[in-house]
């Protein structure tokens, strides 16, 4: 049997079997009747708005349809998503209403990030694309030919919401997060309301689901509030939504069960009516459970916030049926209703009677400005939803503090993680309302619960941490720990994001994501800068403990490394001052994505503060204390002519060739070693591709020019391999890393299972180093069958005694 047609359009949902009184639970407002000039008012912006849109999809010229449509005027290439374009024009006209009436700071982020032509038609229209565009988008005759002949043609919008779009904090690009974006966006904002909508198929996305949840984490003492709108238009590119067929029994009960208060607008009739007095209804609701919160003192436990499901139908507005096909109501409106107007007379013709049906003639002046009917209701200008300060330019730098007052003594053993929470805690103190950290269940585990000590949780549901002003966010969601650092980072305040190394990867394309808008945004003059998106990655494959093979995955190194050099950067800080250095660095940071990868077990410390701060500024250098002396230098300095040269890049791999080397000089002296631990991954690339990247000078001065070179490497070897691409002599250059080998066993057997032991390391060094080195040579066999013994021996205790020998981690120690 082949697939059915609908053959009706906006098709309801079958009927549940919920008895009828849990309709109860939606919400019933008095029904007010809006002025008539109110009205008037938001029919004409609607109206106008949708003419645009859709103009904007189709017309390369005669913009205003002065001239009876012929195919010479319908564009090449036809692209945009008309579908969601008609309900969120709707929306965006009743907010003008809601700020002008109160005098709202609001934000509109729009989850369905192809409704672009309705974004952009309504910025038109209250003039915030002449304020950022000036000569090319005024509104103005010339300013609306622009918008509707360029837009997704080069040089013109494209075709998604991006930073180019005044307003926007959120892309769109990959369906699922607006949610989570805007509550991160109210988070200690306690003026700002953001409105999202999100639509019905972008509502079946994982991170949508969970994002329902994030008003349990809303204090309304400190933070502002989100008006979720649910639209459900019922369709999505070729198939109903899940919430298309669900209905409002059901819709009800979800919501309600959820936390909130649902008021369903249905009413097509009178939707102006019915919108905007749910809006009314949505702030007074969000007024009394802040005011409870800040004024009365005695905050709402659990209180149910308010939300909107608006159902219109898909492509409302546009043509209803062309050649016996349903296209409003119905899939075939999701993205362009009449894909052949430019070669087929019939489907021309339908174009031209759907957007001579808005009669655009009488919403502009004879110079093509918006009608008095439209601009009486704007709010004024910089609270209009295309030009609020907190979108574009509300950058609020950290006070930041001496990192070296948590420094550690060199020479002894400490987690990066807990030298790191220390430093954090105290910085939280000295920031409370611009700093916060999002993070998985993972905090105690990651070692970083001294944050703990000045500070707490932020879980309203919860009954010892609510209503405490905790800057710690905990929730099981990688994606609505994205969601929210990017919603907060991008209304200027400052994140940290801490995660078990193998699961950052959930939010691999979220990061993309949100690192592709911030290099838009780099390059819209009016846009200003943003602290970085920060990550800290631990709980690595090295140290897995009892987890095991699962995980282990240290693959968002490649993530990053994929971003453009102007934004990636990877850090690998070797022991805690390092890490220290790093963390403060990062904080300061602007418009970056940094990822800084460090171990939670105590670990060797090898720099003073004052030398890991020059190590870090460096982004990497000669150990001299581990290197082969040399002889002729009082001052501590190593050879000048290494055999080999041996690199540590990450925590436990540095301390096996920091043993390595230990080992090398009891049992082979002769061998002349060069150690050098590397902290910035990004120092390794070619010169000129990215602007840390060692001259080519300095390279070859701490790498040589030709000796042999093993990269001991804690992500995936062929990553590193790509970054040494072109650099001098890259076939001398080895590189061992994570092998995709692991299960449940001891921390040794894991650097032996992924051949990064300090055996593997040395046996490396004595066969590479016996090409140059005649004793070395006249020894090879004897020295190679000796580490292969030791092997066996610590193979052996593993395997007798189920953990590692008691030595095997004591600090290195040179002679």
């Amino acid at each position: 049997m082949g697939g059915t047609q609908i053959t009706i359009p906006n098709p309801p949902p079958l009927p549940s079997h919920l008895p009828d009184n849990v309709l109860d639970l939606a919400v019933q407002i008095e029904r007010k009747n809006l002025p008539d000039n109110v009205r008037e008012s938001l029919r004409a912006f609607q109206r106008a708005g949708c003419y645009i849109a859709a103009s904007m999809i189709f017309l390369r010229d005669n913009v205003l349809l002065q001239d009876k449509l012929q195919v010479s005027h319908i564009k090449p290439r036809l692209l945009g998503h008309w579908g969601t374009c008609p309900g969120l024009i709707l929306v965006w006209s009743h907010l003008n209403v809601l700020i002008r009436n109160h005098d709202l700071d609001m934000i509109y982020v729009i989850g369905p990030g192809h409704g672009a032509p309705a974004a952009l038609a309504s910025l038109w229209l209250e003039g915030s694309l002449e304020r950022f565009y000036p000569g090319e988008y005024d509104r103005d005759a010339t300013g609306l030919r622009n918008l509707i002949t360029r837009f997704s043609v080069p040089g013109g919008f494209p075709s998604h919401i991006n930073a180019e779009t005044p307003g926007a904090i959120h892309e769109g690009g990959e369906l699922g997060y607006a949610l989570s974006v805007s509550f991160g966006a109210v988070m200690d904002n306690p003026d700002l309301i953001v409105t999202c909508v999100v639509g019905d198929g972008e509502a079946e996305t994982g991170p949508t689901a969970t994002a329902w949840h994030a008003i349990k984490y809303i204090d309304p003492k400190e933070s502002g509030a989100v008006i979720p709108i649910l639209h459900v238009n019922g369709f999505k590119i070729s198939e109903r939504t899940i919430f298309g067929c669900i209905d409002d029994k059901e819709i009800a009960c979800l919501f309600s069960g959820y936390g909130y208060q649902v008021r369903i607008v249905e009413d097509l009739e009178n939707i102006d009516d019915d919108l905007q007095n749910s809006m009314e209804w949505a702030l007074a609701e969000i007024k009394k459970i802040q005011k409870a919160a800040r004024e009365d003192s005695k905050p709402i436990v659990k209180p149910r916030w308010p939300m909107i499901v608006l159902r219109t139908p898909k492509g409302w507005t546009g043509p209803k049926e062309v050649e016996g096909q349903i296209i409003e109501g119905s899939f075939h409106s999701h993205q362009v209703p009449l894909p052949k107007a430019g070669s087929d007379e019939k489907q021309l013709q339908a174009l031209d009677d759907w957007l001579s049906s808005y009669r655009i003639s009488e919403l502009l002046d004879d110079e093509g400005r918006p009608a008095e009917a439209i601009t009486r209701v704007l709010p004024k200008a910089e609270k209009r939803l295309g030009q609020l300060k907190i979108t574009y330019d509300p950058y609020i730098p950290l006070k930041l503090i001496d990192w070296k007052e948590f420094g550690v003594q060199k020479g002894i053993d400490e987690s990066c993680m807990k030298s790191a929470g220390k430093f954090l805690d105290r910085l939280f103190q000295e920031n409370p309302k611009t700093l916060r950290l999002f993070s998985p269940d993972e905090l105690e585990s990651n070692k970083l619960n001294a944050i703990l000590d000045h500070t707490q949780r932020d879980f309203q549901w919860d009954e010892f941490s609510r209503a405490h002003g905790g800057r710690v966010i905990e929730v099981l969601s990688e994606h609505n720990c994205q969601g929210f650092m990017q919603g907060y980072t991008l209304t200027g305040r400052t994140a940290l994001f801490p995660s078990y190394e193998s699961f950052l990867g959930i939010v691999h394309t979220m990061m993309v994501q949100y690192s592709k808008f911030v290099k838009i945004a780099r390059e819209v003059p009016w846009r200003g800068d943003l602290a970085s998106i920060n990550y800290i990655e631990t709980s690595t494959w090295a140290r897995q403990e009892h987890n095991g093979f699962s995980h282990q995955n240290p693959s968002f190194i490649g993530a990053v490394l994929n971003l453009k050099a102007e934004a990636a950067r990877v850090y690998l800080p070797p022991d805690a001052n390092c890490f220290l250095s790093t963390v403060h660095h990062v904080m300061d940071s602007k418009n970056k994505t940094n990822l800084i990868i460090g171990s939670k077990q105590p670990t060797a410390v090898y720099l003073s503060p004052a030398e890991a701060a020059e190590h870090c500024r460096q982004g990497a250098s000669i150990w001299h204390f581990a290197s082969s002396p040399d002889p002729n230098s009082s001052a501590g300095k190593s050879v000048q002519d290494p055999d080999v040269v041996l690199v540590g890049i990450g925590v436990e791999v540095t301390f096996e060739v920091i043993k390595a080397a230990e080992l090398l000089r009891s049992i082979a002296p002769a061998l002349k070693i060069r150690v050098v631990n590397v902290t910035d991954l990004m120092i390794l690339i070619e010169e000129s591709k990215h602007p840390h990247a060692l001259a080519k000078s300095k390279f070859i001065e701490m790498f040589t020019a030709d000796r042999p070179v093993l990269f001991n490497y804690h992500g995936y070897p062929t990553e590193l391999q790509g970054l040494l691409f072109g650099r001098e002599k890259a076939e001398r250059m080895d590189v061992e890393g994570y092998q995709e080998e692991g299960s449940t066993t001891t921390p040794f057997d894991m650097m032996l299972r992924n051949r990064v032991s300090r055996f593997d390391v040395a046996k490396w060094a004595l066969k590479r180093g016996a090409e140059r080195n005649a004793e070395v040579k006249k020894g090879l066999e004897g020295l190679l069958g000796d580490v292969d013994r030791r092997v066996k021996e610590v193979r052996e205790f593993i395997g007798n005694e189920g953990k590692d020998p008691d030595d095997m981690y004591q600090v290195p120690k040179f002679e």
